[in-house]
């Protein structure tokens, strides 16, 4: 009988189930995302003064130089952004537990590489880069809708969208009227998200 009980698997060496994970509900994952990112606060500034520093070289130095700012510097607006929190003495990260824990870098991606439609773009009509860049950072903000529970960034998205196909139909003669426009709406959003977060953090702390 001793014999067979050596044989045995142990109880305590069975690997826990998925079940046994503790995982967080997805309300609260929301809700923290908002309160680490502040509603998305940073990572929008940072976008917003990447393209008015285009926007300005577009418009009183070459569109390659304008061109070469919005996508050098877009690589490096979750760094910054991930910088900026900690500057701020903030978390950059969610818990382990948030199931959105890997979605944030994962929809960082996405712009980068789909920015690769903007060579034909671009070769076809050089005006309509930002106007094109606008409906693909439109649709790249459309998750984070799910990520930070926020209907703003819905809204954020169809007034990108809108812009953009706007601007390139009826707009297109002016190179970077499209990165002055994108670049003030992604400020105000900016603003509006920190807005939403510290309000919420707020009443949050008062009860």
């Amino acid at each position: 009988m001793s014999a067979a009980r050596d044989v045995l698997p142990s109880r305590a060496a069975t690997p826990p189930s998925i079940g046994e994970f503790a995982r967080m509900d997805i309300k609260d994952a929301q809700r923290e995302s908002r309160s680490v990112y502040i509603g998305g606060f940073w990572g929008q500034l940072v976008s917003s003064v990447i393209w008015l520093a285009s926007a300005a070289l577009g418009t009183w130095a070459t569109p390659k130089a304008s061109i070469l700012t919005a996508v050098i510097a877009g690589f490096f607006i979750f760094p910054l952004t991930q910088m900026l929190l900690r500057l701020s003495g903030r978390r950059a990260s969610l818990s382990r537990e948030n199931p959105f824990n890997g979605l944030g870098m994962q929809v960082a991606l996405v712009l980068p590489f789909s920015m690769l439609l903007l060579v034909p773009v671009a070769l076809y009509n050089l005006n309509w880069f930002f106007p094109a860049l606008m409906i693909l950072l439109g649709a790249h903000y459309l998750p984070f809708g799910t990520l930070y529970g926020m209907r703003m960034f819905l809204v954020l998205a169809a007034i990108l969208i809108a812009e953009g196909y706007l601007i390139s139909q009826f707009f297109s003669r002016t190179f970077s009227l499209g990165a002055w426009v994108g670049g003030i709406t992604l400020f105000v959003f900016a603003w509006l998200g920190r807005s939403i977060a510290t309000r919420e953090a707020s009443a949050v702390s008062t009860n």
